[in-house]
């Protein structure tokens, strides 16, 4: 079974990110420009995906170990997610949309990390495998900009549409998935386990606090970019903006492969303030992106292309630095708490910060197509990204001088 095991869960992983990128990055053009939300629910709606972040641990943590076999578990909620898609596809109001998204949401997370704890539990070397199962998920997240960009769907419900059927698709393959029981049938599970608690011990580490506080800092303006940047790319004109946004996850595979090598000559630390330092020159592009001609263009697929050294050099450095300071026994909570406080606590700071930033920009008389004061808006993000590397760095150099 092994010899086709990897390419079994390549495709669970390739469908799975398919879903994803679907709907995510061209939800906030549909929303703003035909649903006619504010920026602030275009925010919260955003935010729903943090919220099913920091429910996850619950549905992963208590039904995953203790009572339903996982590929079991992935299936319904995929089955349930197809049902919600195709409901959220119907809604019009924010009142009905915003609570089905975030049931959506709840349903959805939690397959992301349940993925990959069935495939770490049947892979014989993940270390060597699962670098080739993941990187299916870039090539789904691609294949579903290009999709949408085809059928013509950032403005419209059909995008939901199209994850509804591959939700479908992918719930029917996941009871073919190598059958996963759950670790801790019977055994007491404590809301402390559940929830990373008992990784607390390693904020009495100063160097592992101050990089938890930064990771949080940092996540708050990186949101913007999720946001705002389809419906930024709309009003400047761009045709296919979701397909040429896909050269994100391009970069994306390309710098996971060199991250080894940059983490060999920097180190931990200075390989995530590099990562820190391509958002804010992220956002610096944005702010001057929309000069005319051949530079401005230039400057916004540079924006788009440094996705691999901002996510890369950020994220997965993070987990592999908290991978790092964790024993064995702590190890799972430590990446559980991590998640929790960057993915579900500061996507859901930064996504309810940018809505409100972008109403507070919003022009008085529209210029042609721009409706919102781009510069001001992305001059904001740029500003707390500086802040947040400015704080990292001066704590790691005040470490450096203490060792």
């Amino acid at each position: 079974m092994h010899a086709r095991l990897v390419p079994r869960l390549s495709i669970f992983m390739f469908v799975q990110y398919l879903i994803w990128g679907s709907w995510y990055v061209a939800m906030g053009s549909y929303l703003l420009s035909t649903l006619k939300f504010s920026g602030a629910q275009t925010g919260l709606a955003y935010g729903a995906f943090a919220i099913g972040a920091m429910i996850s641990p619950f549905l992963t943590g208590l039904l995953a170990d203790r009572w339903f076999a996982t590929e079991k578990m992935i299936a319904v909620f995929n089955l349930i997610g197809a049902a919600l898609l195709v409901l959220l596809s119907k809604l019009t109001t924010f009142g009905a949309f915003y609570p089905v998204l975030i049931a959506y949401c709840v349903m959805y997370v939690p397959t992301l990390s349940l993925g990959n704890s069935l495939s770490f539990h049947h892979l014989e070397s993940p270390d060597t495998e699962f670098p080739r199962v993941k990187i299916w998920s870039a090539f789904g997240w691609i294949v579903a900009g290009l999709i949408i960009s085809r059928l013509q769907a950032e403005k419209s419900s059909l995008q939901f549409v199209v994850a509804a059927i591959i939700s479908l698709a992918l719930g029917l393959y996941s009871f073919t998935l190598p059958h996963t029981p759950p670790r801790n049938v019977g055994q007491q599970i404590s809301i402390g386990q559940v929830l990373g608690l008992e990784a607390l011990a390693l904020f009495r580490r100063p160097s592992f606090a101050i990089f938890v506080l930064c990771t949080f800092l940092i996540c708050i303006p990186l949101y913007f970019y999720f946001v705002m940047m389809i419906t930024y790319l709309d009003q400047l004109g761009w045709t296919n903006p979701a397909a040429k946004m896909t050269l994100a996850q391009v970069s994306d595979m390309v710098f996971l492969a060199l991250l080894p090598w940059f983490l060999g000559k920097l180190g931990y630390k200075k390989t995530l303030l590099l990562g820190m330092l391509a958002w804010l020159t992220r956002y610096v592009l944005m702010a001057y992106g929309n000069s005319p001609g051949a530079l401005g263009t230039a400057m916004l697929y540079g924006a788009i292309i440094l996705h691999g050294i901002c996510y890369d050099f950020l994220f997965i450095t993070g987990q592999m630095y908290v991978d790092d300071q964790a024993n064995e026994r702590i190890r799972g909570a430590a990446q559980g708490l991590i998640a929790f406080v960057l993915w579900g606590v500061g996507a859901f700071a930064g996504t309810t910060l940018a809505g409100r930033i972008m109403d507070a920009h919003k022009l008085p008389e529209a210029l042609g197509a721009i409706t919102h004061d781009w510069w001001g808006i992305w001059v904001i993000p740029a500003a707390l990204a500086a802040g947040v590397i400015v704080l990292f760095a001066a704590a790691f150099r005040e470490e450096r001088k203490k060792s």
